[in-house]
C-alpha cells in the first residue's frame, strides 16, 4: 500500500508538545486544547512560566482534567482518614503517586503548589518512586479540591484502593544510620589516637599521653560495642535459641574477645589492646550489610489485586451519579464504566457499547464486545464511550478477588541467606574446634601463652572476609542489575537466577510491546481520497482496532471532512459516507453480509475493507515484539529450556514459532490457574524455573516460579507480585543477565575459598603461638578490605564483560 505523505508544517502545543490540529491561541502562543492553554494561564498568573524554561514542552496534556464529580468520594471522611498519614484541624499530610512525573519541570511546578493555591502548605516530589508528599490546611482547601488541582495541571494521582488499606508509611531507617555513623566516627578517632603508640613502637616518651589516650580509646568504644554492634549479638542469641549457629556467632565471639581482651590489657595497665582494629571491625561489617540492605527500596515487589483497583466508582442513583469508595459497593447498584477505567466488581451490562480489555486479567489482547445482559468480570477495562453496569457480587467476592486468593500468595521465598551461610556452623565449629585444642595445649605446656593464642585464633579466624566478601559482591551486582534496569528485590535472587535451567514466557506485554502494533495493508491499492475517508471513519469509532487503525494514518493531511452517514454496529463494524465515499470497514462477515457462500478467513486481527460495497482488501493488526527478541532467544537456547504461556488466543501462532522454534511448547488460551500448575509441574520434574510475565494474571506463576521477573515499560507503575521488575526495553539483555548471575556465584565461591585459605595460614601461625593478638587484629580488616575490594572490582569487571554497563 502506498500512502502519499505530502509534507505539511505542523504546530505543537507549547505546553504538552503534541500536534494541534486544530491550534488554540492564547498570549500568542498555540495550545492544543483548552486544557493546556488554561494550564498555562494559571501557572502564567502565578508567575510559574519558568516551568518551561527547564525542558521544551515539559507540560502533560491536560484535555479532560477538569473538575468533575469523578472525586466525590474523597468527600467521604472515613476515605480521607485511611489516605492521610496525618490528619488533624489545621493540617492534613499525604502522599499521591503521580506516574505522569518526568522532568525536572514537573518536579519545580509540583513543589511550587503553595505558590497556586494558599492551603497547600508544603509539597515535595520523590522524583525515584513518582510520589509527591503534600502538606496542606483542610480549612482552606479539602483533599477533593487538591487532587482537581493536581489533575487540572496535569498530574492525575493515580489512588488505589490498596492505599485505604494497612497504609505503609514509608520510613528512613535512622537507627542503622546511626549506627554506622558512630561506628564510623569512633573507628576514624580511634585510630588518629593509636598513631602515637604505632609510631613509637609502644614507648611514648611524654609521661602521661600514653595513658590518657589509651583510656579515649576505650571510652570511645563502648558505644560501639554496646550500640552499633548490637546486632550482631541479638542475631547471634536467636540462632542459639533455635539452636542453630549462624554465622554471625563467631563474629559477635571475635567482637567480645576482641573487646574483652583490650579493656583487660587497659585496666591492667598490661598493653594497650587492640579496641582500633575491633572498631574497625564492626564499622566495615556494618558498611558491608548497609551496602547490600539498601535495594532499591522505592520499587514494591508484593502486590495484590487491591493495587490494581481504582479507589472510587461513579454510582446511579435515582438519575443521580454519585462517586462512591468502591469499598461501599454493594450487589445490585448501577454504576457508570468511562473509557479507560477498569470494572471494580463483577457485573452484568445495562447499556452501551462495551468492548473490554481483558489484556491485564486473562493476557487476552484483542477487547471482547459485550451486548446488554453479558456478564463482565471485575479488572476489565472498557474501550470507548461510557457503559451502565449493574453490581452482582461485592468487591471481595468477584473473579478477580477469588484469583488472588490461591495459598501461593502466602507462601514466601528468596528470602534465605547466601550460601554461604549454611557452612558458617561448620565453620564455627571447626574454629571452636582449634581454639580449644590450642588453649588446652598451650595450658599444659606454657600457660603464659594460652591468652594470646586464644586470642589470636579467634580474631584471625573471624569470618568478617568471607561474610564482607558475598556482602559486597552481591552488594554490587545489585548496584550494576539496577543501572541495567533489572531490580531485584534482593540478593538471593542472585543465587536463585544462577541455578535456573527453564524460563517460561508470557506473550502480551512480555515479549510484545505494550499499546504498539505493527499494521499491514493486503489488498487492491486505496486512493488517498480512499484512506482519508477510512482514516476519519476510524477515529470515530470507539473499537480499539478502529483507533489502531487511525493512528497509523498519521501521514495522511487533515482537512474539514462532510460525513453524510455514520453507523457503528457494535462488534462487527462501521458504515459511513465520507465526501461522497461510502466505505465499511469490520469482520470479513460484515463486510460480505449480502453475499453467499462465502468462508471466513477472519482471525480475530484482520479489519476489512469495502469502498462501494466492493471489498478492497483488509488491515492485518498484530503484535510488535520487542527489540532483540530473536537473538535473546538463541543465545538463550544454549544453556536452558523455554516454554510459552499466553492467555491470548493463537493468532501469533506461527510467529512465534518462527522465533522460538518447532521443538518450544507453546500453548494459548492459558487461565492464570493453568499457567500455575504448568510451572508446578516443571519444577516436580527438578527444573529450577524462571518466569517472566506483566499482567496480573501471570500474578500466581510469577510467585510459584524459583523466580519471577515483572515486565514493566514504566517501573514505577503498578507490576504484580515479584522477586525483580525489569524495564520492557531491557527484556533483550536477559541472556546477559543470567550469565551475570552464574558469574557472580562463582566469584562468591572464589572469595569463599579466598578467606579459607587465608584462615588456615593464619591460623597456622596463631596456635604456634607466633603470630600476636597486635598483629592478628591488625591483619584481620587488612585481609578483609583486600578481599572486598578484589571481588567488587572482578564483580565490575565481568559485568563489562558480559555486556552490562
Amino acid at each position: 500500500m502506498i500512502i502519499n505523505t505530502n509534507t505539511n508544517i505542523r504546530t505543537t502545543c507549547f505546553h504538552c508538545g503534541e500536534i494541534c490540529n486544530e491550534p488554540i491561541v492564547a498570549e500568542e502562543k498555540k495550545f492544543c486544547c483548552e486544557g493546556c492553554k488554561q494550564v498555562y494561564l494559571l501557572l502564567n498568573e502565578n508567575n510559574l512560566c519558568n516551568y518551561y524554561k527547564l525542558d521544551s514542552n515539559p507540560g502533560i496534556k491536560a484535555k479532560g482534567k477538569f473538575v468533575s464529580e469523578r472525586f466525590a468520594y474523597l468527600d467521604d471522611e472515613a476515605t480521607k482518614n485511611n489516605l492521610a498519614h496525618f490528619n488533624s484541624e489545621t493540617q492534613t499530610n499525604i502522599t499521591f503517586h503521580l506516574p505522569q512525573m518526568h522532568c525536572s519541570s514537573c518536579v519545580f511546578l509540583l513543589e511550587n503548589l503553595h505558590r497556586i493555591e494558599k492551603g497547600v502548605i508544603k509539597s515535595q516530589t520523590n522524583f525515584q518512586r513518582k510520589e509527591i508528599f503534600i502538606i496542606f490546611n483542610p480549612q482552606l482547601i479539602a483533599l477533593r479540591k487538591v487532587v482537581e488541582l493536581l489533575a487540572f495541571i496535569g498530574y492525575e494521582p493515580e489512588i488505589r484502593s490498596k492505599d485505604t488499606i494497612n497504609k505503609k508509611t514509608i520510613t528512613f531507617d535512622k537507627k542503622r544510620i546511626y549506627k554506622i555513623g558512630i561506628a564510623g566516627f569512633c573507628f576514624a578517632n580511634i585510630m588518629m589516637l593509636s598513631f602515637p603508640e604505632y609510631f613509637s613502637a609502644g614507648h611514648i616518651e611524654q609521661r602521661g599521653l600514653k595513658e590518657t589516650f589509651t583510656w579515649l580509646i576505650l571510652f570511645l568504644s563502648l558505644p560501639v560495642l554496646f550500640f552499633s554492634a548490637s546486632d550482631f549479638f541479638v542475631s547471634a542469641w536467636k540462632s542459639m535459641r533455635q539452636k542453630v549457629i549462624n554465622i554471625d556467632a563467631p563474629i559477635a565471639l571475635a567482637i567480645v574477645v576482641t573487646f574483652t581482651r583490650s579493656y583487660y590489657e587497659i585496666i591492667s595497665g598490661t598493653g594497650s589492646g587492640y579496641l582500633d582494629s575491633g572498631t574497625g571491625i564492626v564499622f566495615f561489617m556494618l558498611i558491608g550489610r548497609w551496602f547490600q540492605n539498601k535495594t532499591y527500596d522505592s520499587f514494591s515487589f508484593d502486590k495484590d489485586y487491591r493495587s490494581y483497583f481504582p479507589l472510587g466508582a461513579t454510582v446511579i442513583s435515582g438519575n443521580v451519579e454519585k462517586n462512591i469508595p468502591i469499598t461501599q459497593l454493594k450487589k445490585g447498584d448501577r454504576i457508570i464504566l468511562r473509557n479507560e477505567e477498569m470494572v471494580p466488581a463483577d457485573a452484568i451490562l445495562l447499556s452501551g457499547d462495551a468492548n473490554i480489555d481483558y489484556s491485564f486479567v486473562s493476557g487476552e489482547n484483542t477487547p471482547v464486545p459485550k451486548s446488554n445482559g453479558d456478564m463482565i468480570f471485575a479488572g476489565g477495562k472498557q474501550s470507548g464511550c461510557a457503559i451502565e453496569l449493574q453490581i452482582i457480587k461485592d468487591v471481595s467476592q468477584s473473579y478477580i478477588t477469588q484469583l488472588w486468593n490461591n495459598d501461593i500468595f502466602n507462601i514466601k521465598k528468596n528470602t534465605e541467606r547466601s550460601f554461604i551461610h549454611p557452612w558458617s556452623r561448620y565453620f564455627t565449629l571447626v574454629l571452636f574446634s582449634i581454639a580449644t585444642i590450642a588453649t588446652l595445649f598451650w595450658f599444659f605446656t606454657d600457660s603464659s601463652k594460652v591468652l594470646p593464642v586464644l586470642t589470636s585464633v579467634l580474631i584471625v579466624a573471624c569470618p568478617c572476609s568471607l561474610l564482607l566478601s558475598a556482602t559486597f559482591t552481591y552488594g554490587n551486582m545489585l548496584r550494576i542489575f539496577g543501572k541495567n534496569k533489572l531490580y531485584l528485590k534482593n540478593a538471593s535472587v542472585i543465587e536463585s537466577m544462577a541455578k535456573i535451567k527453564s524460563i517460561v514466557f508470557d506473550k502480551t506485554g512480555t515479549i510484545t510491546q505494550n499499546k504498539a502494533t505493527s499494521i499491514e495493508y493486503e489488498g487492491t491499492p486505496l486512493s488517498e481520497r480512499e484512506l482519508y475517508a477510512i482514516k476519519i471513519m476510524a477515529k470515530q469509532s470507539s473499537h480499539p482496532l478502529s483507533k489502531n487503525i487511525a493512528a497509523s494514518f498519521e501521514t495522511i493531511p487533515d482537512r474539514k471532512p462532510v460525513i453524510t452517514y455514520f453507523k457503528e454496529f457494535t462488534g462487527r463494524g462501521v458504515k459511513a459516507i465520507i465526501n461522497d465515499v461510502d466505505v465499511k470497514i469490520g469482520s470479513f462477515a460484515f463486510i460480505n453480509e449480502h453475499k453467499q457462500h462465502i468462508e471466513s478467513l477472519d482471525t480475530g486481527t484482520h479489519v476489512h475493507v469495502a469502498i462501494n460495497d466492493v471489498h478492497m482488501g483488509r488491515y492485518t493488526i498484530s503484535n510488535q515484539y520487542r527489540a532483540g527478541l530473536q537473538p535473546l532467544i538463541k543465545q538463550l537456547n544454549v544453556y536452558y529450556k523455554m516454554y510459552v504461556l499466553s492467555g491470548d488466543n493463537d493468532t501469533e501462532k506461527n510467529n512465534l514459532t518462527k522465533i522460538f522454534g518447532k521443538d518450544v511448547d507453546i500453548r494459548f488460551h492459558q487461565s492464570p490457574e493453568q499457567k500455575l500448575q504448568y510451572i508446578q509441574q516443571l519444577q516436580k520434574n527438578g527444573s529450577g524455573v524462571l518466569m517472566l510475565g506483566d499482567g496480573l494474571n501471570d500474578a500466581g506463576a510469577l510467585m510459584q516460579s524459583d523466580v519471577g521477573i515483572a515486565v514493566s515499560d514504566n517501573s514505577a507503575q503498578f507490576s504484580p507480585a515479584c522477586d525483580a521488575i525489569l524495564n520492557g526495553e531491557n527484556v533483550q539483555m536477559l541472556d546477559k543477565f543470567l550469565a551475570y548471575a552464574r558469574s557472580g556465584k562463582n566469584i562468591v565461591t572464589a572469595s569463599f575459598v579466598l578467606s579459607i585459605l587465608y584462615n588456615i595460614v593464619g591460623l597456622s601461625f596463631a596456635v604456634q603461638a607466633q603470630l600476636s593478638p597486635m598483629v592478628a587484629a591488625i591483619l584481620m580488616p587488612a585481609s578483609s578490605i583486600s578481599i572486598v575490594l578484589l571481588v567488587t572490582l572482578l564483580s565490575s569487571f565481568i559485568a563489562r564483560q558480559k555486556g552490562l554497563k
